[in-house]
């Protein structure tokens, strides 16, 4: 059964991650993928036949090019994103404007400029944070960021509301990925510094990239087809319980 088959679907910060899962997932059910990034290299090895955009969606310029080419879509996920780590007064004002232009900025002009390319009755994913529901220490610019992204899709779930769009986030908590690996290694301890992160939630562990799909790809289909303005956490019940 391939549920999106005959559906077109954009996917940013598709060379990595938690946009990587969820290509090759919707490839998997049927889906037309045009995916962006910033490196097409990477692009190619998520799939290798997908429509491919090398893409600094931080750039309105870049992105209006890109909207001008771009077909029309029946959905989207925006999972383009980076971290740096800082509290308020320790982070750059450079510091902080990447954080926001990547995290925040990026989702608003693929919204902005694509947002007439989308046909009616679409759904749009954003991947937020569970650090822009509760906050956590030395990672102010990101937290920051990325409530605004959560706003951001509240936001368009009332504009877009008339023609039948849906706009959702999805707010995963730390997540095994090359950003989070990272992290860690640029730690003095990481082996510690992964137990002490893995124990941040309930279940005791960091989530899987395919998890956070599984969930935004159900947000993008018809069984959530009255699911719109939400900020769903999938961090392992941290939200909940700390």
């Amino acid at each position: 059964m391939k549920p999106f088959l005959g559906r077109r679907i954009l996917v940013t910060g598709a060379g990595s991650g938690i946009g990587r899962a969820c290509a090759r997932r919707l490839d998997a059910l049927g889906a037309e993928l045009v995916l962006a990034g910033r490196r097409a290299e990477a692009l190619r090895e998520t799939l290798p036949h997908a429509v491919h955009a090398a893409l600094d969606h931080t750039r309105d310029e870049a992105v209006l090019a890109f909207a001008r080419d771009c077909p029309p879509l029946d959905g989207m996920v925006l999972a383009a994103g980076s971290l740096l780590t800082g509290g308020v007064e320790g982070t750059s004002t450079p510091a902080f404007d990447r954080m926001i232009a990547s995290n925040l900025k990026g989702p608003w002009l693929i919204c902005h400029h694509l947002g007439g390319l989308l046909k009616d009755g679409a759904s749009v994913v954003l991947v937020g944070s569970n650090v822009g529901i509760r906050a956590i220490p030395d990672t102010a610019a990101y937290c920051v960021a990325k409530a605004g992204v959560h706003m951001l899709a509240q936001v368009l779930a009332l504009e877009w509301a008339p023609r039948a769009i849906r706009c959702n986030a999805v707010a995963p908590g730390p997540v095994h990925t090359a950003m989070v690996d990272s992290r860690l290694k640029a730690s003095a301890d990481p082996a510690a510094a992964l137990h002490a992160l893995a124990r941040v939630n309930p279940l005791r562990r960091l989530g899987r990239e395919e998890e956070v799909a599984a969930l935004a790809i159900h947000l993008l289909g018809d069984e959530s087809r009255w699911t719109t303005g939400t900020v769903i956490p999938i961090d392992g019940g941290a939200t909940a319980v700390f």
